[in-house]
């Protein structure tokens, strides 16, 4: 998913989820944080616009278990405009702060401006390996390296979230899509091959590391 949007007032919430995915952007909401906590946590976000004022755990709390397990920007979005606040959020993890009442194309720009710096690059590498993203294949010591859609959509997945730890049920559910009639076991299998293509040694990689008992990490 691009965005979730973490908002207790409801109608605020749905004014700016229609015009999020009016501008394209897949959106996923949350009214409390510890169903954003659990939806970042299953499916994982691009961005994140998150409310400090939420009943139960309040948006602090959020932004500090979010950035715990990723590097996901988060825009904190809040009426609340005290100094201490302000450095509470930042000192916590979030990219940036925005009082309520806000403008809504500032906002927009702010999340393109995010979008662009974060995932519009061409390439991505990682010593000895190379996504390039508009042709579509894998590049290793030169040579390219034939694989398929799904193989590059999940090494793309692991590449941009380096160092972090990615449940399989998040892998699966980004690379095959909530809808997928696929088993999860499908995502072990493809770990495989991926492995046997860009691994020096797919018994004992160095890039694609099992986490036991969780999912996978991407080491460069």
């Amino acid at each position: 998913m691009d965005i979730l949007i973490i908002e207790d007032n409801k109608e605020l919430l749905r004014l700016l989820t229609d015009f999020l995915r009016a501008e394209g952007y897949t959106v996923s909401t949350a009214e409390s944080g510890e169903k954003a906590v659990e939806l970042y946590e299953k499916y994982g976000a691009r961005l994140v616009l998150l409310d400090i004022n939420l009943p139960g755990m309040d948006g602090f709390a959020v932004c500090e278990k979010i950035r715990k397990n990723g590097n996901t920007p988060i825009i904190m979005l809040t009426a609340r405009v005290s100094k201490e606040d302000k450095l509470n959020g930042l000192i916590l993890g979030a990219d940036d702060y925005i009082e309520k009442p806000y403008d809504i194309d500032i906002l927009l720009a702010k999340i393109k401006g995010i979008f662009k710096r974060r995932f519009a690059e061409d390439k991505l590498s990682d010593g000895d390996i190379i996504l390039d993203i508009s042709a579509g294949n894998i590049i290793k010591n030169g040579r390219t390296i034939d694989v398929t859609v799904k193989e590059f959509e999940l090494l793309k997945m692991l590449m941009e979230n380096k160092g972090q730890t990615l449940t399989k049920e998040r892998i699966f559910n980004a690379v095959w899509g909530l809808d997928s009639e696929s088993e999860q076991q499908t995502l072990t299998v493809h770990i495989k091959w991926l492995r046997e293509k860009i691994e020096d040694d797919p018994k004992a990689p160095t890039h694609i590391m099992t986490v036991w008992g969780k999912g996978y990490r991407w080491e460069g």
